[in-house]
Protein backbone atom coordinates (compact mmCIF):
# COMPACT_ATOMS: atom_id res chain seq x y z
CA UNK A 1 0.00 0.00 0.00
CA UNK A 2 2.94 2.54 1.11
CA UNK A 3 4.54 1.59 -2.09
CA UNK A 4 1.22 2.44 -4.00
CA UNK A 5 0.93 5.80 -2.43
CA UNK A 6 4.61 6.37 -3.18
CA UNK A 7 4.22 5.73 -6.79
CA UNK A 8 0.86 7.85 -6.99
CA UNK A 9 2.93 10.85 -5.11
CA UNK A 10 5.39 10.51 -7.67
CA UNK A 11 3.35 10.10 -10.73
CA UNK A 12 1.84 13.55 -9.49
CA UNK A 13 4.88 15.02 -9.16
CA UNK A 14 5.99 14.60 -12.69
CA UNK A 15 2.76 15.32 -14.21
CA UNK A 16 2.83 18.89 -12.63
CA UNK A 17 6.32 19.10 -13.84
CA UNK A 18 5.06 18.87 -17.16
CA UNK A 19 3.44 22.79 -16.75
CA UNK A 20 6.82 24.12 -16.27
CA UNK A 21 7.04 27.21 -17.89
CA UNK A 22 3.29 27.66 -18.62
CA UNK A 23 3.74 25.14 -21.03
CA UNK A 24 0.85 22.50 -21.30
CA UNK A 25 0.44 19.24 -23.61
CA UNK A 26 -1.15 18.70 -26.75
CA UNK A 27 -3.18 15.32 -28.09
CA UNK A 28 -0.15 13.58 -28.88
CA UNK A 29 1.43 14.45 -25.85
CA UNK A 30 4.11 16.97 -27.42
CA UNK A 31 4.91 19.82 -24.77
CA UNK A 32 3.21 23.18 -26.09
CA UNK A 33 4.04 26.17 -25.50
CA UNK A 34 2.40 29.74 -24.67
CA UNK A 35 0.59 30.27 -27.49
CA UNK A 36 1.85 34.08 -27.42
CA UNK A 37 4.42 35.67 -26.23
CA UNK A 38 7.88 37.20 -26.77
CA UNK A 39 10.11 35.22 -28.65
CA UNK A 40 13.67 35.08 -27.14
CA UNK A 41 15.94 37.03 -30.00
CA UNK A 42 13.19 39.62 -29.52
CA UNK A 43 13.15 39.67 -26.00
CA UNK A 44 17.21 39.91 -26.06
CA UNK A 45 16.34 43.27 -28.20
CA UNK A 46 13.70 44.34 -25.84
CA UNK A 47 16.57 43.90 -22.56
CA UNK A 48 18.95 46.04 -25.54
CA UNK A 49 16.09 48.89 -25.78
CA UNK A 50 15.32 48.93 -22.09
CA UNK A 51 19.00 49.05 -20.94
CA UNK A 52 21.60 50.86 -23.07
CA UNK A 53 20.82 54.76 -24.40
CA UNK A 54 21.51 56.84 -21.32
CA UNK A 55 24.28 54.92 -20.32
CA UNK A 56 25.60 55.38 -23.50
CA UNK A 57 26.00 58.43 -23.67
CA UNK A 58 27.14 58.75 -20.07
CA UNK A 59 30.21 56.28 -20.22
CA UNK A 60 32.98 57.85 -21.63
CA UNK A 61 32.58 60.65 -18.59
CA UNK A 62 32.03 58.02 -16.56
CA UNK A 63 35.89 56.35 -18.15
CA UNK A 64 37.30 60.20 -17.73
CA UNK A 65 35.82 59.95 -13.37
CA UNK A 66 37.39 56.61 -12.65
CA UNK A 67 40.53 57.03 -14.70
CA UNK A 68 41.24 54.96 -17.99
CA UNK A 69 42.61 52.23 -16.92
CA UNK A 70 40.62 51.48 -13.30
CA UNK A 71 37.57 52.48 -15.30
CA UNK A 72 38.08 49.74 -18.25
CA UNK A 73 38.17 47.20 -15.40
CA UNK A 74 35.38 48.36 -13.57
CA UNK A 75 34.17 48.11 -17.67
CA UNK A 76 34.69 44.88 -18.17
CA UNK A 77 33.94 43.55 -14.97
CA UNK A 78 30.64 45.28 -14.90
CA UNK A 79 29.95 43.87 -17.75
CA UNK A 80 30.60 39.76 -17.58
CA UNK A 81 29.07 40.35 -13.80
CA UNK A 82 25.81 41.87 -14.90
CA UNK A 83 25.58 39.33 -17.75
CA UNK A 84 25.85 36.64 -15.41
CA UNK A 85 23.10 37.86 -12.71
CA UNK A 86 20.74 38.65 -15.95
CA UNK A 87 21.11 34.91 -16.84
CA UNK A 88 20.46 34.23 -13.24
CA UNK A 89 17.46 35.77 -12.61
CA UNK A 90 16.29 33.78 -15.64
CA UNK A 91 16.66 30.87 -13.81
CA UNK A 92 15.20 32.17 -10.69
CA UNK A 93 11.98 32.31 -12.31
CA UNK A 94 11.76 29.62 -14.16
CA UNK A 95 12.28 27.74 -10.76
CA UNK A 96 9.46 29.61 -9.28
CA UNK A 97 7.16 28.54 -12.31
CA UNK A 98 8.48 25.08 -11.58
CA UNK A 99 7.30 24.85 -7.85
CA UNK A 100 4.27 27.12 -7.69
CA UNK A 101 1.85 27.03 -10.43
CA UNK A 102 0.18 30.38 -9.39
CA UNK A 103 3.57 31.83 -10.99
CA UNK A 104 2.49 30.53 -14.22
CA UNK A 105 -0.25 32.86 -15.16
CA UNK A 106 -0.05 36.91 -15.24
CA UNK A 107 2.42 38.15 -12.14
CA UNK A 108 2.55 41.49 -11.72
CA UNK A 109 5.52 41.42 -8.86
CA UNK A 110 7.63 38.84 -10.00
CA UNK A 111 11.33 40.21 -8.97
CA UNK A 112 9.96 40.30 -5.01
CA UNK A 113 8.41 37.14 -5.74
CA UNK A 114 11.71 35.64 -5.79
CA UNK A 115 12.64 37.54 -2.78
CA UNK A 116 9.32 35.87 -0.71
CA UNK A 117 10.43 32.26 -2.15
CA UNK A 118 14.28 32.69 -1.37
CA UNK A 119 14.28 34.63 2.25
CA UNK A 120 10.33 35.36 3.31
CA UNK A 121 7.94 38.34 3.18
CA UNK A 122 10.53 40.31 4.74
CA UNK A 123 12.69 40.16 1.72
CA UNK A 124 9.74 40.96 -0.81
CA UNK A 125 8.85 44.07 0.43
CA UNK A 126 12.45 44.68 0.88
CA UNK A 127 12.35 43.79 -2.95
CA UNK A 128 10.05 46.17 -3.72
CA UNK A 129 11.12 48.91 -2.26
CA UNK A 130 14.51 48.86 -4.11
CA UNK A 131 12.63 48.49 -7.50
CA UNK A 132 10.73 50.91 -6.78
CA UNK A 133 13.44 53.90 -6.03
CA UNK A 134 15.50 51.96 -9.05
CA UNK A 135 12.76 52.36 -11.49
CA UNK A 136 11.92 55.52 -10.31
CA UNK A 137 15.31 57.46 -10.66
CA UNK A 138 15.79 55.49 -13.59
CA UNK A 139 12.74 57.17 -15.16
CA UNK A 140 13.69 60.84 -13.64
CA UNK A 141 17.11 60.42 -15.35
CA UNK A 142 15.76 59.81 -18.69
CA UNK A 143 12.92 62.37 -18.36
CA UNK A 144 15.71 64.96 -17.81
CA UNK A 145 18.00 63.71 -20.62
CA UNK A 146 15.45 63.82 -23.07
CA UNK A 147 14.33 67.02 -22.36
CA UNK A 148 18.22 67.88 -22.15
CA UNK A 149 18.14 66.80 -25.80
CA UNK A 150 15.39 68.15 -27.02
CA UNK A 151 16.18 71.98 -25.41
CA UNK A 152 19.56 71.40 -27.03
CA UNK A 153 18.09 70.28 -30.60
CA UNK A 154 15.61 73.26 -31.15
CA UNK A 155 18.47 75.85 -30.05
CA UNK A 156 20.75 74.33 -32.61
CA UNK A 157 18.68 74.01 -35.87
CA UNK A 158 15.89 76.54 -34.89
CA UNK A 159 17.17 79.26 -32.62
CA UNK A 160 14.56 78.27 -30.15
CA UNK A 161 15.04 78.43 -26.40
CA UNK A 162 12.37 76.87 -24.88
CA UNK A 163 12.08 76.34 -20.93
CA UNK A 164 13.80 73.48 -19.66
CA UNK A 165 10.96 73.46 -17.41
CA UNK A 166 8.58 73.35 -20.09
CA UNK A 167 10.19 70.51 -21.74
CA UNK A 168 9.62 68.06 -19.00
CA UNK A 169 5.90 68.95 -18.53
CA UNK A 170 5.37 67.96 -22.44
CA UNK A 171 7.60 64.90 -22.94
CA UNK A 172 5.72 63.43 -19.50
CA UNK A 173 1.98 64.10 -21.05
CA UNK A 174 3.37 62.82 -24.97
CA UNK A 175 4.75 59.45 -23.28
CA UNK A 176 1.41 58.61 -20.55
CA UNK A 177 -0.19 57.19 -22.91
CA UNK A 178 2.08 54.76 -23.99
CA UNK A 179 2.41 53.75 -20.10
CA UNK A 180 -1.11 52.89 -19.80
CA UNK A 181 -0.72 49.65 -21.63
CA UNK A 182 -0.82 46.46 -19.56
CA UNK A 183 2.62 44.69 -20.10
CA UNK A 184 5.69 44.32 -21.97
CA UNK A 185 4.01 42.63 -25.24
CA UNK A 186 1.83 44.67 -26.13
CA UNK A 187 4.81 47.73 -26.21
CA UNK A 188 7.60 45.33 -27.77
CA UNK A 189 7.63 46.85 -31.01
CA UNK A 190 8.29 50.60 -29.57
CA UNK A 191 11.68 49.08 -27.23
CA UNK A 192 12.70 47.46 -30.89
CA UNK A 193 12.64 50.58 -32.20
CA UNK A 194 14.32 51.99 -29.50
CA UNK A 195 17.17 49.42 -29.49
CA UNK A 196 17.68 50.55 -33.43
CA UNK A 197 17.80 54.35 -32.44
CA UNK A 198 20.58 53.20 -29.70
CA UNK A 199 22.35 51.44 -32.77
CA UNK A 200 22.76 54.41 -34.65
CA UNK A 201 23.41 56.67 -32.03
CA UNK A 202 25.87 54.40 -30.94
CA UNK A 203 27.47 54.55 -34.37
CA UNK A 204 27.35 58.17 -34.66
CA UNK A 205 29.36 58.40 -31.80
CA UNK A 206 31.97 56.12 -31.88
CA UNK A 207 32.75 57.54 -36.23
CA UNK A 208 32.14 61.25 -34.43
CA UNK A 209 34.86 60.50 -32.39
CA UNK A 210 37.16 59.13 -34.48
CA UNK A 211 36.53 61.93 -36.96
CA UNK A 212 37.31 64.19 -34.18
CA UNK A 213 40.23 62.73 -32.88
CA UNK A 214 42.79 64.65 -34.39
CA UNK A 215 42.02 67.75 -33.60
CA UNK A 216 40.74 66.92 -30.07
CA UNK A 217 43.26 64.18 -28.95
CA UNK A 218 45.53 66.51 -28.30
CA UNK A 219 43.91 68.95 -26.05
CA UNK A 220 42.17 65.94 -23.86
CA UNK A 221 43.52 64.77 -20.64
CA UNK A 222 42.70 62.81 -17.64
CA UNK A 223 42.51 64.64 -14.22
CA UNK A 224 44.43 63.30 -11.59
CA UNK A 225 42.82 60.41 -9.63
CA UNK A 226 39.82 61.87 -7.23
CA UNK A 227 38.06 58.59 -4.59
CA UNK A 228 34.67 61.10 -4.94
CA UNK A 229 34.87 61.31 -9.06
CA UNK A 230 35.73 57.65 -9.03
CA UNK A 231 32.70 56.56 -7.27
CA UNK A 232 30.78 58.66 -9.20
CA UNK A 233 31.82 57.15 -12.11
CA UNK A 234 31.15 53.89 -10.52
CA UNK A 235 27.77 54.70 -10.09
CA UNK A 236 27.28 55.55 -14.05
CA UNK A 237 28.52 52.78 -14.98
CA UNK A 238 26.68 50.38 -12.71
CA UNK A 239 23.70 52.55 -14.00
CA UNK A 240 24.61 51.81 -17.82
CA UNK A 241 23.99 48.19 -17.09
CA UNK A 242 21.70 47.55 -14.70
CA UNK A 243 18.03 47.25 -15.94
CA UNK A 244 17.75 43.89 -14.09
CA UNK A 245 14.55 45.22 -11.92
CA UNK A 246 11.93 45.42 -15.12
CA UNK A 247 13.80 41.66 -16.80
CA UNK A 248 11.52 39.46 -14.50
CA UNK A 249 8.55 41.34 -15.79
CA UNK A 250 9.94 41.00 -19.65
CA UNK A 251 10.82 37.57 -19.29
CA UNK A 252 7.18 36.38 -17.83
CA UNK A 253 5.85 38.01 -20.96
CA UNK A 254 8.08 35.30 -23.44
CA UNK A 255 6.43 32.59 -24.97
CA UNK A 256 9.30 30.22 -23.72
CA UNK A 257 10.75 31.85 -20.46
CA UNK A 258 12.92 28.66 -19.92
CA UNK A 259 14.91 30.50 -23.10
CA UNK A 260 15.65 33.80 -21.11
CA UNK A 261 19.26 33.07 -20.91
CA UNK A 262 19.65 33.37 -25.10
CA UNK A 263 18.12 36.91 -24.24
CA UNK A 264 20.36 37.37 -21.89
CA UNK A 265 23.79 36.59 -23.80
CA UNK A 266 22.40 38.03 -26.74
CA UNK A 267 21.49 41.39 -25.53
CA UNK A 268 24.90 42.39 -23.28
CA UNK A 269 26.98 41.03 -26.05
CA UNK A 270 25.49 44.17 -28.16
CA UNK A 271 25.42 45.99 -24.89
CA UNK A 272 29.00 44.94 -24.13
CA UNK A 273 30.35 45.86 -27.72
CA UNK A 274 28.11 49.47 -27.50
CA UNK A 275 29.92 50.51 -24.11
CA UNK A 276 33.66 49.62 -24.54
CA UNK A 277 33.76 51.03 -28.19
CA UNK A 278 31.71 54.17 -27.34
CA UNK A 279 33.62 54.51 -23.77
CA UNK A 280 37.17 53.66 -25.22
CA UNK A 281 37.12 56.40 -28.19
CA UNK A 282 34.66 59.06 -26.18
CA UNK A 283 37.10 59.38 -23.07
CA UNK A 284 40.02 59.21 -25.03
CA UNK A 285 39.24 61.71 -27.80
CA UNK A 286 37.55 64.39 -24.82
CA UNK A 287 38.91 63.94 -22.25
CA UNK A 288 37.66 66.14 -19.52
CA UNK A 289 35.92 68.39 -21.25
CA UNK A 290 33.64 65.81 -21.46
CA UNK A 291 30.13 66.98 -18.95
CA UNK A 292 27.10 64.63 -18.07
CA UNK A 293 26.88 63.43 -21.79
CA UNK A 294 29.19 62.92 -24.96
CA UNK A 295 26.72 64.70 -27.51
CA UNK A 296 27.72 68.10 -26.69
CA UNK A 297 30.97 67.35 -27.63
CA UNK A 298 30.54 65.69 -30.67
CA UNK A 299 32.32 68.62 -33.40
CA UNK A 300 30.68 67.83 -36.36
CA UNK A 301 26.83 69.58 -35.97
CA UNK A 302 24.50 66.83 -37.85
CA UNK A 303 25.87 64.03 -36.31
CA UNK A 304 25.56 65.61 -32.64
CA UNK A 305 22.04 66.42 -33.34
CA UNK A 306 21.21 63.45 -35.40
CA UNK A 307 22.95 61.66 -32.62
CA UNK A 308 20.97 63.77 -30.02
CA UNK A 309 17.43 63.24 -31.56
CA UNK A 310 18.27 59.24 -31.63
CA UNK A 311 18.69 58.94 -28.15
CA UNK A 312 15.84 61.48 -27.04
CA UNK A 313 13.46 58.34 -29.39
CA UNK A 314 15.36 55.61 -26.97
CA UNK A 315 14.68 57.38 -24.13
CA UNK A 316 10.95 58.30 -24.46
CA UNK A 317 10.62 54.78 -26.06
CA UNK A 318 12.63 52.95 -22.79
CA UNK A 319 10.50 55.09 -20.74
CA UNK A 320 7.40 52.85 -21.86
CA UNK A 321 8.54 49.75 -20.26
CA UNK A 322 10.87 51.53 -17.43
CA UNK A 323 7.59 52.83 -15.79
CA UNK A 324 5.91 49.64 -16.17
CA UNK A 325 6.94 47.77 -12.89
CA UNK A 326 6.45 50.67 -10.87
CA UNK A 327 3.18 51.01 -11.95
CA UNK A 328 2.37 47.12 -11.56
CA UNK A 329 3.50 47.71 -8.03
CA UNK A 330 1.02 50.37 -7.48
CA UNK A 331 -1.56 48.92 -8.66
CA UNK A 332 -1.32 45.77 -6.79
CA UNK A 333 -0.72 48.01 -3.32
CA UNK A 334 -4.46 49.55 -3.99
CA UNK A 335 -5.44 46.38 -5.01
CA UNK A 336 -6.98 47.94 -8.62
CA UNK A 337 -8.18 45.58 -11.31
CA UNK A 338 -5.52 43.99 -13.96
CA UNK A 339 -8.08 45.11 -17.15
CA UNK A 340 -8.31 48.53 -18.38
CA UNK A 341 -9.98 51.27 -16.77
CA UNK A 342 -10.69 54.51 -14.70
CA UNK A 343 -8.55 53.41 -12.03
CA UNK A 344 -5.08 52.60 -14.10
CA UNK A 345 -4.86 55.53 -15.91
CA UNK A 346 -5.75 57.75 -12.34
CA UNK A 347 -2.84 55.43 -10.99
CA UNK A 348 -0.76 56.24 -13.55
CA UNK A 349 -1.03 59.74 -14.17
CA UNK A 350 -0.15 60.27 -10.70
CA UNK A 351 2.96 58.26 -10.92
CA UNK A 352 4.26 60.13 -13.86
CA UNK A 353 3.12 63.77 -12.32
CA UNK A 354 5.15 62.69 -8.95
CA UNK A 355 8.20 61.66 -11.67
CA UNK A 356 8.04 65.24 -13.40
CA UNK A 357 7.84 67.09 -10.46
CA UNK A 358 11.17 65.32 -9.09
CA UNK A 359 12.32 65.88 -12.36
CA UNK A 360 11.86 69.64 -12.16
CA UNK A 361 13.42 69.90 -8.59
CA UNK A 362 16.33 68.18 -9.89
CA UNK A 363 17.67 68.97 -13.17
CA UNK A 364 21.08 67.15 -13.63
CA UNK A 365 20.68 63.33 -15.01
CA UNK A 366 24.65 63.00 -14.43
CA UNK A 367 23.36 63.04 -10.83
CA UNK A 368 20.73 61.18 -10.79
CA UNK A 369 22.43 58.19 -12.77
CA UNK A 370 25.51 57.86 -10.81
CA UNK A 371 23.52 58.16 -7.46
CA UNK A 372 20.90 55.36 -8.79
CA UNK A 373 23.53 53.36 -10.44
CA UNK A 374 25.63 53.47 -7.10
CA UNK A 375 22.83 52.47 -4.49
CA UNK A 376 19.86 50.50 -5.48
CA UNK A 377 20.58 49.32 -9.64
CA UNK A 378 23.62 47.86 -7.38
CA UNK A 379 21.28 45.97 -4.94
CA UNK A 380 18.71 44.76 -7.97
CA UNK A 381 21.17 44.29 -10.83
CA UNK A 382 24.39 42.67 -8.84
CA UNK A 383 23.50 42.14 -5.17
CA UNK A 384 20.10 40.23 -4.81
CA UNK A 385 19.94 38.21 -8.14
CA UNK A 386 22.40 35.93 -7.11
CA UNK A 387 21.84 35.66 -3.39
CA UNK A 388 18.31 34.20 -4.68
CA UNK A 389 19.60 31.89 -6.87
CA UNK A 390 21.79 30.24 -4.08
CA UNK A 391 19.07 29.49 -1.72
CA UNK A 392 16.31 29.13 -4.23
CA UNK A 393 18.63 26.23 -6.21
CA UNK A 394 19.26 24.51 -2.60
CA UNK A 395 15.31 24.75 -1.53
CA UNK A 396 14.29 22.81 -5.22
CA UNK A 397 17.05 20.41 -4.32
CA UNK A 398 15.65 19.94 -0.51
CA UNK A 399 12.25 20.13 -1.60
CA UNK A 400 13.43 16.99 -4.31
CA UNK A 401 10.87 17.50 -6.92
CA UNK A 402 7.57 18.64 -4.28
CA UNK A 403 4.66 21.13 -5.86
CA UNK A 404 3.87 24.33 -3.81
CA UNK A 405 6.47 23.45 -0.49
CA UNK A 406 7.14 26.56 2.04
CA UNK A 407 10.41 25.20 2.31
CA UNK A 408 13.47 27.59 2.59
CA UNK A 409 17.01 27.37 2.47
CA UNK A 410 18.99 27.81 5.56
CA UNK A 411 22.47 29.81 5.09
CA UNK A 412 23.94 26.74 6.58
CA UNK A 413 22.63 24.51 3.87
CA UNK A 414 23.62 27.05 0.88
CA UNK A 415 27.26 27.21 2.07
CA UNK A 416 27.10 23.05 2.27
CA UNK A 417 25.20 22.07 -0.29
CA UNK A 418 26.08 24.79 -3.10
CA UNK A 419 28.51 23.21 -5.70
CA UNK A 420 31.58 24.98 -4.88
CA UNK A 421 32.64 26.80 -8.23
CA UNK A 422 29.03 28.08 -8.47
CA UNK A 423 29.04 29.83 -4.72
CA UNK A 424 32.53 31.24 -5.25
CA UNK A 425 31.31 32.66 -8.61
CA UNK A 426 28.85 34.41 -6.63
CA UNK A 427 30.31 35.23 -3.59
CA UNK A 428 33.23 37.08 -5.51
CA UNK A 429 29.98 38.59 -7.84
CA UNK A 430 28.32 39.89 -4.54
Amino acid sequence: MDNKMKNKRKLDVENDLELVNVQCSDENGQRKDKEYGLNWWVTGLFIVGECAGGGLVAMPTAIVNTGLLPGLVILAVSGAAMTYTCVQLGWNWTMLQERWPEYRSHCRKPYPAMGFRALGPWCKHLVSLFIDLCQFGICVGFLLLASNNIHNFLKAFFNINVNFCILIIVIAVLILPATLLKSPQDFWPAVVLAMVTTSGACILIVVGSQLDAPTCRHEAYFPSFSLNTFFLGYGTIVFAFGGHAAYPTIQHDMKKPRQFHLSSMLAYTIINVMYVSTAVLGSLTYGDSLRDSVIPSLQIKWMQQTTNVLITLHVCLALTIMFNPINQEVEEVLSLPQTFGWQRVVARSAMMALCAFVAESIPHFGVIFALVGGSTTTMCAIILPGIFNLFLAVAKKKANGSINTDHRATLKEVLTETPPLTLTINLLII
